[in-house]
């Protein structure tokens, strides 16, 4: 018998929804190899929960908020618990929209261009927009969130004001960025290999929350992205050099938009869903590496000291 897992699964973020079905998905994959595993929602007291366990290993299911931006990392850390994906920095860089892109700008890959906004700065709003000579449409989101919760296209400034308002009922600093029409294109990283692009056609708006996980959106899935060869080989290269430039371990997954010949990185997650619709797996699949396999090479990686 193999080692015992821990999925930790849940949490207290908005993608609690999610967690639980990349947990089970996990779940089931890790069983059909062989290991014993065991089901942890991430709340509450969870940690005494877990020291009673005594796991030799946990793999990390969560999504959001403290369970990808490194608060749960550090807590596996201190107990010297072995997890998968990746450590506590990367993860709270990749988790923080601002502190990653100045990364990325810094190392010459390719952003949209964008300002913060903090609550109570709306003032400042035309200034900023003018400054960065961005026009509309615009984007904006929370600094801190994935799965595109929070995030909004604005056509004017009616729309923005109106959506901001919304956003700021729960968030401090909103993220506003020009809106790069184009390709969505979302590539996997696997250690330090690419396993390959993807590129998604939403018919809605964007590849919003309910694209990403309701079969009912009907978004097109064309692997491999439809890319030069050229093309293709960059963007591969690209999401290689984000995930090395963070510092990022295990499996990551990096979305860009694709327009005028140009890739935009828009964000890097480094705990992608595992679910049946997610891409991380159907890229895999296609580059002939099969869901169970994934996992197991996620757990053989799992460690301390990301």
């Amino acid at each position: 018998m193999k080692k015992t897992v821990v999925v930790l699964e849940g949490g207290l973020s908005g993608e609690r929804k999610i967690s639980f079905l990349t947990a089970k998905a996990c779940t089931e994959a890790l069983k059909k190899k062989g290991y014993k595993v065991k089901n942890l929602d991430a709340k509450g007291y969870f940690i005494d929960d877990l020291k009673k366990i005594k796991p030799k290993l946990v793999f990390n299911a969560l999504h959001g908020k403290f369970g990808e931006d490194g608060f749960v990392q550090s807590i596996l850390e201190s107990l010297k618990i072995p997890y998968t994906h990746s450590g506590v920095m990367s993860s709270s860089l990749a988790m923080d929209k601002e502190l990653s892109r100045l990364i990325f700008i810094k190392n010459n890959l390719k952003v949209p261009k964008y300002f913060l906004l903090k609550r109570g700065e709306e003032k400042n709003f035309n200034k900023k927009i003018i400054s960065k000579k961005i026009k509309y449409p615009i984007v904006i989101k929370p600094i801190n969130e994935g799965s595109s919760l929070g995030v909004f296209i604005c056509k004017n400034k009616k729309q923005f004001v109106k959506n901001y308002k919304k956003l700021t009922i729960n968030y401090d600093k909103i993220l506003v960025e020009e809106y790069i029409p184009g390709k969505e294109i979302q590539v996997a990283i696997m250690g330090k290999k690419a396993l390959g692009a993807i590129e998604l056609v939403p018919r809605r708006k964007f590849y919003d929350y309910k694209a990403k996980y309701s079969q009912a959106a009907k978004t097109k899935h064309l692997m491999p992205a439809n890319l030069s060869p050229k093309k293709y080989k960059e963007a591969l290269f690209l999401a290689k050099k984000a995930h090395k430039v963070l510092g990022c371990r295990g499996i990551t997954r990096s979305d860009f938009r694709f327009f005028k010949n140009k890739f935009y990185l828009l964000e890097l997650n480094t705990q992608p869903g595992m679910t049946k619709l997610s891409l991380v797996p159907e890229i895999a699949n296609f580059s002939g590496i099969k869901f169970e396999d994934l996992v197991a090479w996620m757990t053989k990686d799992a460690s301390c000291n990301r």
